[in-house]
């Protein structure tokens, strides 16, 4: 079970593939607060609301200074589906190996239908310029979630 970040931790670097397979990483965003959000999987009811959400606020959460990354263990082919059929903006890269899920506390034990199973705990860390955890939040709902960021972060 992966240990959960606190606000004042490092935030754990990656490199993942994102849809077109290209390389994007926590460093190339320095200086700007990201919104890392971790999902269970591409083109699925819960996670292509949420994922619609957060494309329909981009430009609010550009403005406020914040770039919106999403992170699911879908390889890139699967993402680039994910991004075509739903018209998406946000940035969607893939952990197939799981380690980054693993390393934000976004990879364990989750009730699912009453049933504790092992998988991706549908999670929110934001990131400051520095590259400090500033807020991470667990177990959030797909729906009303980016809202309910947009408020705790007063944008």
């Amino acid at each position: 079970m992966s240990e959960r970040l606190q606000p004042g931790d490092t935030a754990p670097a990656f490199t993942l593939p994102d849809a077109d397979g290209n390389e994007v990483s926590l460093a190339d965003h320095k200086g700007r607060k990201v919104i890392v959000y971790f999902y269970p999987a591409a083109l699925t009811p819960g996670c292509t609301k949420q994922a619609c959400d957060f494309t329909d606020n981009l430009d609010v959460l550009a403005e406020a200074g914040y770039d919106v990354i999403g992170v699911s263990p879908d390889k890139p082919e699967k993402l680039a589906k994910f991004r075509e059929k739903e018209n998406l903006k946000v940035t969607l890269v893939g952990d197939p190996s799981k380690e980054t899920l693993e390393a934000y506390g976004a990879f364990g034990e989750k009730k699912l239908y009453g049933k504790v199973v092992t998988g991706v705990i549908r999670s929110t860390v934001v990131v400051d310029e520095q590259g400090k955890v500033e807020h991470a939040f667990y177990n959030v709902k797909a729906t009303g979630h980016v809202a309910k960021i947009m408020r705790d972060l007063g944008v």
